[in-house]
């Protein structure tokens, strides 16, 4: 607690007058362009990997960034903060962003790491598919190399699921919003993207192009 008490103080003093016009504009309402769906994982923070300001992003974080399919009975924050961003605030895009050293991956592959959890059990069975896939094309492959499968296949995965929605197919087949999935390698501080033309991650340029 004594770091976030000091992190508010610095807050306070140094950034929030530096960008005072910027948060008394937020108070007119929101316009993020972009719905960022990641892990909860406490070394995943959106903002900063992106270098933007409040407002621009609109966030889902939850144990490996999973998304229910439409109709699988588990509607919850998750899926009402897609409809929210996708019919009011209208986001030209959504990302999907895994990281490396994921732990909800990690338990996935490895289930006897949930015995004493059993609502993250409950919630990981969600991406069954994606250990089936790691299973059956990776399993003589070492730890690092599934993982690294199982991160990048779920975003793909969970991308999937995000268009199972008709609110969010509907707005896709209009053009009006656009797909992605990323990896996020947090400790070279690189994001890849998956491309759709060929199912596989590609470094992202860090020119801004």
């Amino acid at each position: 607690m004594k770091k976030l008490l000091e992190g508010y103080a610095r807050f306070r003093r140094d950034i929030f007058p530096a960008q005072r016009e910027l948060f008394e504009s937020l108070a007119a309402g929101q316009q993020p362009e972009t719905l960022f769906i990641t892990c909860s994982d406490s070394r995943v923070v959106p903002s900063l990997i992106t270098q933007t300001v409040p407002g621009t992003l609109f966030q889902i974080q939850n144990a490996g960034n999973l998304v229910p399919r439409y109709g699988a009975g588990l509607s919850g924050g998750t899926v009402a903060t897609i409809e929210y961003a996708v019919m009011v605030l209208r986001v030209r895009d959504i990302v999907v962003c895994g990281h490396s050293d994921c732990g909800a991956m990690k338990a996935l592959l490895d289930p006897d790491q949930l015995t004493e959890v059993p609502q993250v059990a409950a919630w990981l069975a969600q991406a069954h598919g994606t250990r089936t896939f790691v299973e059956a094309e990776l399993g003589d492959a070492s730890t690092e190399a599934r993982l690294l499968a199982a991160v990048q296949r779920n975003a793909r995965v969970q991308l999937e699921n995000v268009c199972t929605h008709p609110l969010v197919a509907a707005a896709v087949e209009r053009g009006e919003l656009r797909l992605h999935a990323w990896y996020y390698d947090f400790v070279r501080g690189v994001l890849w993207a998956c491309n759709p033309a060929t199912n596989e991650f590609e470094q992202l340029p860090d020119d801004g192009g």
